[in-house]
């Protein structure tokens, strides 16, 4: 005899009720009511203050949000350039960090040193020291063949970052992975690289691709730091914009720009995470798959 939570019709139609039906409208209306009541609130106390009408010309200035929007637009593709092209850098550099800490055996603890040093420094350096020594010392050296385009320093700079990140995101990951994996897939004759790249990294990775994309808006907000190499990204041509018009306005693009990027990532996340833990649920829930007739046990 099942229960309901062994039915998975039933389980559905408990949900369905439970997001549609009386209670659930009543909660709905709770939950609108109180939010706009509370927002109402803020939003009043806010229009009403002493210095509103000045505050709201300084930021919110019409005629100038519309003469800076295209240029602090335009500047902002060069955020999205730089976070493509580290995140395509962090990846795989972060996961080839992670593997060296990993390595077992007296014969690679100059390497695991190597990766923990690395880590331990990039993670400890606030970022804006990382691209400024980076940005500003390098090229100061004028060695031949070395580039100081800001862009390429700014690129490496948040490559070191957020792959020392990473990789310890990796390396949980790849921790997590029940050690029998392992031994089965060495059992049927994969080498160690193998086991790592046909089995273990690819369930790791599955497992770790929300807090990977957390990390992912983090570097997308800190792009605005390269500004301080002298590459005109967003921030700073909002910065230039401002300082023409006396007002930051400017600034307040810049914000709005970034969280159109950020704030949907931050909702794949959510969506990521949900599905995870819907899967895990839903797994063992899953009914035995029918027999044909006649093939016996």
């Amino acid at each position: 005899m099942s229960g309901p939570i062994d039915d998975p019709e039933a389980l559905a139609g408990s949900r369905r009720s439970h997001l549609f039906g009386e209670g659930a409208a009543r909660s709905w209306t709770v939950s609108i009511a109180s939010t706009v009541l509370v927002l109402g609130a803020l939003a009043w106390i806010v229009v009403n203050s002493p210095n509103w009408d000045e505050f709201k010309d300084f930021y919110f200035n019409r005629e100038v949000f519309l003469s800076a929007w295209p240029k602090v637009v335009a500047a902002f593709v060069i955020n999205v350039k730089l976070f493509l092209v580290a995140e395509a850098l962090i990846l795989p550099f972060g996961l080839f960090v992670a593997i060296m800490r990993l390595l077992p055996g007296p014969a690679f603890t100059p390497v695991r040193l190597i990766a923990v040093i690395y880590t331990d420094v990039m993670r400890g350096l606030p970022g804006i020291m990382v691209i400024y020594l980076l940005g500003q010392g390098i090229p100061g050296l004028q060695i031949p063949g070395v580039p100081s385009d800001e862009f390429f320093w700014g690129v490496v700079a948040l490559t070191l970052i957020y792959s020392a990140y990473v990789s310890e995101v990796y390396r949980a990951g790849i921790e997590s992975i029940h050690p029998s994996q392992d031994s089965a897939a060495r059992s049927l004759g994969l080498s160690r690289t193998q086991s790592l790249r046909y089995v273990v990294v690819p369930q790791a990775i599955r497992r770790v691709i929300p807090p990977l994309l957390n990390d992912f808006i983090g570097l997308q907000k800190d792009t605005a730091l390269v500004g301080f190499l002298g590459l005109v990204e967003a921030f700073n041509r909002a910065n230039i914009e401002s300082g023409a018009a006396f007002n930051d306005t400017p600034i307040v693009i810049a914000g709005i720009l970034f969280l159109l990027i950020t704030i949907p990532m931050a909702r794949l996340v959510d969506w990521v995470v949900a599905r995870q833990r819907s899967a895990r649920i839903a797994g063992p829930m899953r009914p035995p798959r029918a027999r044909p007739a006649g093939t016996g046990l």
